[in-house]
């Protein structure tokens, strides 16, 4: 019995090993810090980026003006002097990223979550916000400049920030 059970074993180990791997094809749409050029100033300006990946990455002066980032995830992202002009990144998720110096001004951020990201010295001129998540501490700093509205959903930014 002792023999059986010991030969059953070793099949079984042999069985398992020599069986192939299942194999996860990688998105398309994610974008990690090893196909980046790593000067910066990358152009996605006009792309459609609907629910791409940015994780881990450095996106130094890149240009998303007018990109179609609806759902597309910012990870941990460093977005210092990115231009997001006219963008639509409604739905989507700014998690623990950077917004420095950056341009959202006309940008669609809509039912966007952006929780624990951070915005210091940001243009938001004409972006809407309605019903986005967001740091009341971050919230109270992109009210003191904003203003303007919309041009595509016709919405106030202060009115969308719930600014005062």
């Amino acid at each position: 019995m002792k023999y059986w059970q010991l030969i059953t074993s070793i099949v079984l180990s042999v069985f398992v090993f020599l069986m192939p791997l299942s194999v996860q094809a990688a998105s398309s749409s994610s974008v990690t810090r090893s196909i980046l050029n790593a000067v910066g100033g990358e152009d996605f300006s006009g792309k459609n980026l609907i629910r791409a990946e940015f994780t881990s990455v450095t996106l130094k002066n890149a240009n998303f003006t007018n990109a179609d980032l609806r759902g597309a995830i910012f990870n941990g992202v460093l977005l210092d002097g990115a231009n997001l002009h006219g963008s639509d990144f409604s739905s989507g998720i700014a998690y623990i990223s950077r917004f420095k110096n950056v341009d959202l001004s006309d940008a669609i951020l809509t039912d966007t979550n952006m929780l624990r990201s951070t915005f210091d010295n940001v243009e938001v001129t004409g972006a809407d916000f309605t019903n986005a998540l967001l740091d009341i501490q971050q919230l109270k700093k992109l009210c003191i400049n904003a203003s303007g509205t919309n041009s595509k959903t016709g919405v106030s930014t202060r009115e969308s920030l719930g600014c005062p």
